[in-house]
């Protein structure tokens, strides 16, 4: 079969919102075959994080490579990790697959707020993954807290850039704007900027969606700007036609097409 096979390495969610559950609906809903390296357990929900449980870094790096020797993975999206032990895991097994695209949604903390990294941990994606990592999606926030330098947000991607990622997908969800702007960046220079409806909720599985779908993008053979631009529109839609279930976030709707 042709198809599109994209290995996600993330949580686990109980809610099924965002995490590994998340990563698996939008690529499945955008046409690919998703497998997945469980790479820690949460006690979640809809309202926060509770608990991470790393999965230990042996355990990560056997799931990756018998996947890797299986099947013809065409792109790696890694999402929530929890520990440095799992980040040196997952440089270990970028470095078993060094031509395919790789999608890093930086995970830093939790919808309800709780954070989910340390100093330590920042510094371990900084070293470890940023120079293996294809596109970047971080929000406002995140780029903020993973930028060595800077004080604006072409400063933050551009520092982003300048240690070692390919291109960076800015969202600006969490910025005080009236609308969402998410801008490309890459070769050193802002490359696109898309400007989208500020919807009226807040959502628990955006980031994992988004990155997800341009995950699955990639792999299809898509150019980076095409990619980013269809997966923008795919998290509209499911953002858009998203379901309030739990006491918390609501949750988007990723099979929204099917009538």
């Amino acid at each position: 079969m042709s198809i599109p096979v994209v290995m996600v390495l993330a949580g686990h969610d109980p809610s099924g919102g965002a995490g590994i559950q998340a990563d698996m609906e939008a690529i499945a809903s955008q046409g690919g075959h998703a497998v997945s390296v469980i790479t820690c357990l949460t006690v979640q929900d809809t309202c926060n994080v509770q608990r991470i449980e790393p999965v230990a870094d042996y355990l990560i790096e056997q799931q990756a490579e018998a996947l890797l020797a299986d099947m013809p993975i065409a792109a790696i999206k890694i999402g929530l990790l929890g520990s440095i032990a799992a980040v040196q895991a997952v440089h270990r097994i970028l470095l078993q697959a060094p031509d395919v695209p790789v999608i890093l949604d930086p995970i830093l903390a939790a919808g309800g707020g709780k954070s989910l990294s340390s100093d330590l941990l920042l510094e371990a994606i900084r070293e470890y993954l940023l120079p293996l990592t294809t596109l970047l999606t971080p929000n406002v926030p995140e780029a903020a807290q993973l930028a060595i330098h800077g004080d604006t947000l072409d400063a933050y991607a551009l520092s982003l850039l300048d240690q070692g990622c390919s291109h960076v997908l800015l969202t600006g969800t969490h910025a005080d704007t009236a609308q969402v702007e998410n801008a490309l960046y890459g070769e050193g220079k802002r490359l696109r900027t898309w400007t989208w409806e500020r919807l009226p909720e807040t959502y628990h599985g955006s980031g994992c969606t988004l990155a997800s779908a341009c995950a699955v993008n990639l792999a299809k053979g898509m150019d980076m700007v095409k990619a980013v631009a269809t997966a923008q529109a795919y998290t509209w839609g499911s953002l858009q036609a998203g379901r309030k279930i739990g006491r918390g976030q609501w949750l988007p709707n990723r099979f929204y097409w099917m009538k």
